[in-house]
């Protein structure tokens, strides 16, 4: 099962895990190794496995309160009439007359058909799309950290092969941080 790892972040110095966890955390990581190293330091988002970029000036008080201001909270679209409460937006959405007509049939209207159907393909492909997102994922900081690797072309087409076994058999030589952040990516960690 994979999971969730939106709030969850990763720092590398050269091809060596530093930190794992909460931005704030990974982030004053991050400050006290650049004091001690000359290595390139990235941090990724575990929930797209693109690299990040964050401000590390100033005290640890500091920092965790920059960072604190610029996560988001709740949703960031401007608030208008509705159900603002409820986390209700509204947006455009594009049909054909006949979709509109259908939608338009159903009971309480084309909005709550929109929000059923909504749910339902939540629950159907649920699980679908959090493994997409996480291989996704894993091919990002893939590309990023290990993209000049022996194997990384075909370590790429077992990942999105859904070939466990053999893109850990393409893997094995990886220096074993990145590998094993690949797999945590990709497979919640399981191998």
């Amino acid at each position: 099962m994979i999971r969730d790892q939106t709030s969850c972040f990763t720092a590398f110095e050269g091809q060596r895990r530093i930190a794992s966890g909460p931005l704030a955390d990974v982030a004053l990581a991050v400050k006290r190794a650049e004091t001690r190293t000359t290595a390139p330091i990235a941090i990724y988002s575990d929930a797209t496995g693109r690299p990040i970029d964050l401000d590390l000036r100033g005290s640890d008080d500091e920092i965790a309160a920059r960072l604190q201001r610029t996560l988001p909270t709740e949703a960031t679209e401007p608030r208008g009439r509705g159900r603002p409460k409820l986390g209700v937006v509204a947006r455009e959405v594009t049909l054909l007359p006949r979709h509109w007509e259908w939608l338009s049939a159903q009971p309480g209207g084309a909005s709550v058909a929109l929000r059923k159907l909504v749910d339902e393909a939540r629950r159907a492909n649920g699980d679908r799309d959090r493994h997409r997102v996480a291989r996704d994922a894993a091919y990002h900081f893939m590309s990023a950290m290990a993209g000049n690797l022996a194997n990384f072309e075909e370590a790429t087409r077992a990942l999105y092969a859904d070939d466990q076994r053999r893109l850990a058999d393409l893997i094995a030589g990886w220096p074993d941080d990145i590998r094993d952040h690949v797999n945590k990516l990709a497979f919640g960690g399981a191998v």
